[in-house]
């Protein structure tokens, strides 16, 4: 699958979309109302949108239209974070982890993956 970006506001459908499929326009509105405000027509725009960048998959057919992902939550996270460090490289590493950490407060389970992630990663050198 070709490279698809995501906005914030993509995100926060996609997201939907990732933790249960398939959803309807006014599932989505319900879903989000309380954080975005956004209107049926705000995201309807935005799954035409998705859904022309191959993220997403309409299904017509009865009342309502049928949303499902195509773009898979792990490959969409792989470029997110590739894009994000290729911009922010100059920085270097250790200020992006040690920025993460502070912000945000990550539990003893995290930490302890991102050990056995990075101790991985050393081991395939």
């Amino acid at each position: 699958m070709d490279k698809i970006s995501l906005s914030d506001g993509e995100w926060k459908l996609m997201n939907l979309l990732w933790d249960e499929n398939p959803l309807t326009i006014g599932n989505m509105v319900d879903a989000l109302k309380r954080d975005t405000g956004w209107t049926k027509a705000t995201v309807n725009i935005m799954l035409n949108r998705l859904a022309e960048k191959g993220a997403v998959r309409i299904e017509t057919g009865g009342r309502s239209k049928l949303f499902y992902p195509v773009l898979e939550r792990e490959s969409a996270v792989r470029q997110e974070a590739k894009s994000t460090l290729e911009k922010i490289r100059t920085g270097g590493f250790g200020l992006l982890i040690s920025t993460m950490a502070k912000e945000s407060n990550f539990t003893d389970e995290e930490i302890e993956e991102l050990y056995r992630i990075l101790k991985e990663a050393k081991n395939n050198d």
